[in-house]
């Protein structure tokens, strides 16, 4: 089985310390081979019920100890002061909350390109290039991810963006998008859950006609006609939530490393 170390790492957007809670596949102390890495973001809630902030994870473990492809996950833990998860997540300047969200995603990505790939690169047994490397999140996160495979692109290769909120987002993805780069072998997995649709007009269906699913159809349109490739999940009953999301483990690990579709 695989085995998961925990790492604290100065993070220095916030002059704070963060853990990193990183996965090394099965066979990892036994051999010299290297892996390809994912960075996740909201990292405490990847692997066990017990480090996750609601009591429930993603359950990557469990999966990944029984997946066919073998690789490192990095997982970043966020802040849990107050709301400051929300700007040090956020490429963008916003408004939440009935607050200001700051833009301190742009130092996070920084902080990760420059200090946390470095890192992981130098200390384990990685393949380091583009084609090996992705990113992923929830929420926040997945906004993140997503900007990420867009403004990064010469870093990340794959995204999953679960839960994103597209349409919450909408004008500054098109913003980012049209200013990046983007090769032609990128993949992004994009998902939203039956009840994180938005605005659905009564009688209308949530899978096609809701806010989140006209902001989604949107950009897929957008990124395939930029030659990216994408996996476009409505989960039906899916919530804003932890188990929701490690439902889709499968499905998005299969098609960013596996090129398979359910």
């Amino acid at each position: 089985m695989g085995r998961v170390f925990e790492q604290d790492f100065w993070y220095w957007p916030a002059g704070r310390y963060r853990t990193l809670h990183v996965y090394l596949p099965n066979g990892y102390d036994d051999s010299d081979e290297r892996y390809p890495v994912m960075y996740f973001f909201d990292g405490h809630n990847l692997f066990f019920n017990e480090r996750a902030t609601y009591g429930k994870s993603w359950g990557l473990k469990d999966f990944l100890d029984n997946w066919e492809k073998p690789l490192i996950i990095v997982g970043m833990e966020c802040s849990h002061e107050g709301n400051a998860r929300l700007s040090e997540y956020s490429p963008h300047k916003r408004r939440m909350f009935g607050q200001d969200i700051q833009d301190m995603g742009i130092q996070t990505f920084e902080w990760i390109i420059n200090d946390v790939k470095p890192w992981t690169d130098a200390n384990l047994r990685t393949w380091s290039h583009r084609e090996a490397t992705g990113i992923g999140g929830s929420s926040m996160g997945g906004i993140m991810s997503l900007y990420g495979a867009l403004a990064h692109n010469d870093v990340f290769s794959k995204a999953a963006c679960v839960s994103t909120g597209v349409h919450y987002v909408a004008r500054q993805i098109r913003h980012d998008l049209a200013a990046a780069t983007l090769s032609p072998d990128t993949r992004i997995y994009l998902s939203w859950g039956e009840h994180e649709s938005g605005h659905v007009r009564k009688g209308a269906d949530p899978a096609t006609q809701s806010a989140e699913a006209r902001a989604e159809f949107d950009l897929v349109d957008r990124l395939e006609r930029r030659g990216v490739e994408t996996y476009l999940y409505y989960q039906p009953d899916g919530y804003h939530c932890e188990a929701s999301w490690e439902e889709q483990d499968g499905r998005f690990m299969d098609f960013l490393w596996r090129n398979r579709r359910w």
